[in-house]
């Protein structure tokens, strides 16, 4: 009878820990590696092998069928935080996304023209289509009676927490509070937040906000001091030939004699425009409003305090009052106004997809010669930093 309890496996209270913790996180590399850089984003190459491994664990450990995930994460970026999103706190609430995320993503999973339109790619074999998408119920209920099997009564408990595990921490956790708390590296152009800079827990998905600024690299984390658990499993795979790395994060280089405007500087500075405006709100915004900031003596403290986070926010990102508030704070003092116009100005010129690559060069040029001549130390620094930009190390 005790065995028939306790199962074939007969484990103490601590091995059944352990068991779950290695299994939920087989399923979060699953899910981070193979649905998500791989088949949403195709940031990576995966070995047929190892995608085949993923997909089946996935189908007995969650239930989740590829297509139906990648579609649904695809249109959330594509869609992010309006009313067509499947899953945003900012238009939904955060209580919604967090505590029925879940629901939210077999909601949109019927949705045959999210399906139809951003389902493309993904696999479409006979095991796609007679046994893992057919019977997705099947995969868990089979894991659940090997489970029984193997653990007993404890094993119930075992394969609820691992049924759970992706609903919450994926689905609610960074769907909802990735839009909601945390702190940003780049200023992307949605709420995109990092909840931790150690993606150890949930894979490297806490990396919520540089992901959402480069969705294309199969690397989540941006800074050295931040770490990316799913991008070491997939240099421990691309060292085993089993995974390709087809994109990571740019890195912006400068050439320390280059002092010209041209071709090279222009793609550079398009290519890491996210690093280049956080470098600018980090040399030029940061200890321009240090030093003027006593000078604003009309604002009140608690508003100066909001301002030059602000200055350094995605501007279609400002709520009405933020604005105004800003605007106020801008007219009251010159240097600020003008390191705050000149990023907008910087941003603007990567914006102008419709201008020939001469006339993106000619406003380049001109940014950096009103910069230098502002008289204001940091904007002339920033100017020479921008003209040493280059694509490559040299």
């Amino acid at each position: 009878m005790e065995n028939f309890f306790y199962g074939l496996c007969n484990l103490s209270w601590w091995g059944y820990i352990v068991v779950t913790l290695v299994t939920t996180q087989i399923t979060i590399a699953g899910v981070t590696i193979f649905l998500h850089r791989h088949q949403a984003h195709r940031a990576l190459d995966l070995h047929p092998i190892i995608s085949h491994a993923f997909r089946f664990w996935l189908w007995i450990g969650t239930g989740m069928v590829t297509k139906e995930w990648a579609s649904i994460h695809r249109k959330h970026h594509a869609r992010c935080e309006t009313a067509e999103d499947p899953h945003s706190p900012q238009i939904m609430g955060i209580k919604t996304v967090l505590w029925h995320g879940a629901e939210l993503y077999r909601k949109e999973s019927r949705n045959k023209e999210t399906l139809e339109r951003y389902g493309q790619g993904t696999p479409d074999d006979w095991l796609e289509r007679n046994v893992y998408s057919k019977y997705p119920k099947l995969g868990i209920l089979s894991f659940l009676a090997l489970e029984l099997l193997l653990f007993g009564v404890p094993g119930l408990a075992v394969w609820s927490i691992q049924m759970a595990w992706i609903p919450f921490w994926a689905a609610g956790v960074v769907n909802g509070i990735g839009h909601y708390w945390g702190y940003r590296n780049f200023e992307c152009k949605d709420e995109a937040r990092n909840l931790s800079p150690l993606g150890i827990f949930i894979g490297g998905e806490e990396l919520h906000n540089n992901h959402h600024t480069y969705p294309t690299s199969a690397k989540l984390s941006a800074k050295w001091w931040e770490f990316d658990m799913g991008w070491g499993i997939i240099c421990v795979l691309s060292f085993l030939g089993l995974a390709r790395v087809k994109r990571v994060i740019p890195k912006a280089h400068t050439a320390p004699n280059k002092m010209q405007i041209d071709t090279d500087t222009l793609k550079a500075l398009i290519a890491n425009r996210f690093q280049i405006m956080a470098c600018y709100s980090k040399k030029v915004i940061a200890p321009t409003f240090s030093q003027e900031a006593q000078n604003l003596k009309s604002v009140k403290n608690q508003v100066l305090d909001k301002m030059k986070d602000l200055m350094m926010r995605e501007s279609s990102l400002l709520k009405p009052q933020a604005k105004i508030n800003l605007q106020n704070v801008l007219s009251e003092n010159r240097s600020l106004s003008l390191v705050y116009d000149f990023r907008e100005r910087l941003q603007s010129i990567w914006g102008q997809t419709q201008a020939k690559e001469k006339e993106l060069i000619t406003a380049l040029q001109l940014w950096c010669k009103e910069a230098e001549a502002t008289g204001i130390k940091s904007l002339e620094e920033f100017s020479a930093y921008i003209k040493s930009l280059c694509l490559a190390p040299t």
